[in-house]
């Protein structure tokens, strides 16, 4: 048996999401059931909620974007980077491990 869910979103957050997901090899509405799943998996939401001093989306202007880049690229001469399958298994362990803690009587 299955549910339908029905939401109201602006067009234009719809039409970006699409084209993202569509990206990303998937759907929109795969999209959603991935994040339920998520959150009933992890009892909560699978990613942190709080309030922000500054917009993350806003745009920046060239020179910020550059100060941006140039800060990325010392850091990787640096040495200071990780490959991105180190940062997805951490997350993933972090994510089983709080998994198991709100699990636990």
């Amino acid at each position: 048996m299955s549910s339908t869910i029905q939401i109201r979103v602006d067009d234009d957050l719809r039409a970006k999401s699409d084209s993202l997901f569509k990206k990303l090899g998937t759907d929109t509405t795969n999209a959603i059931r991935m994040f339920l799943v998520q959150a009933v998996e992890m009892n909560g939401f699978p990613f942190e909620i709080k309030i922000g001093s500054r917009n993350p989306y806003a745009p920046m202007d060239e020179e910020a974007l550059i100060s941006k880049l140039e800060a990325s690229r010392n850091h990787a001469d640096q040495g200071l980077i990780r490959e991105a399958n180190d940062m997805i298994r951490d997350t993933r362990n972090k994510a089983t491990k709080n998994t198991q803690k709100k699990r636990q009587p």
